[in-house]
């Protein structure tokens, strides 16, 4: 009994979970090719007033409008590189969540990198020119000082 009790309980707590239905805006998805390509294309691109959320996360009323006008050029018949270069001349590279390759970019990341690598390579030299340097050994004592050092011990 208890354990048809415990399931019970566990079918109760997961019930609202087999009945959820995936909605965007109020309005429920229905799964079809077109909005499969539609979401594909939405989720590569930056909703131009959400910081850092692609339009086809975004609930702003702009978003929502590139997801019509994406549905519009693919039943016009466009594939997913014009669209996609559609809007990049209209917004620019930041529209883009993932950027492009260019040449520029990849100096502005890597410099840093070959920095840090230059300067942690030359402390390293420098710690270990200095970790091997031995101190000059004491100079020898003359015959006048060792007579002044037994005169001091001995007026103790």
């Amino acid at each position: 009994m208890r354990r048809f009790l415990f399931l019970m309980g566990i079918l109760a707590l997961l019930a609202p979970a087999f009945g959820a239905t995936p909605s965007t805006g109020g309005r429920v998805v229905h799964e079809d090719a077109l909005t499969r390509k539609e979401l594909s294309i939405a989720r590569t691109l930056r909703c131009t007033v959400c910081q850092n959320e692609s339009v086809a996360d975004s609930k702003a009323g702009i978003a929502r409008d590139m997801r019509v006008l994406i549905r519009q050029q693919l039943r016009a018949g466009k594939s997913r590189k014009q669209i996609v270069a559609y809007f990049v001349s209209r917004y620019g590279d930041y529209i883009l969540l993932k950027p492009r390759f260019d040449t520029v970019g990849a100096v502005v990341w890597i410099l840093p990198l070959f920095l840090l690598a230059v300067l942690a390579l030359s402390g390293w030299f420098v710690i270990r020119r200095h970790s091997r340097a031995t101190e000059p050994p004491p100079p020898l004592l003359t015959e006048e000082d060792l007579a002044r050092v037994r005169a001091a011990r001995q007026q103790d």
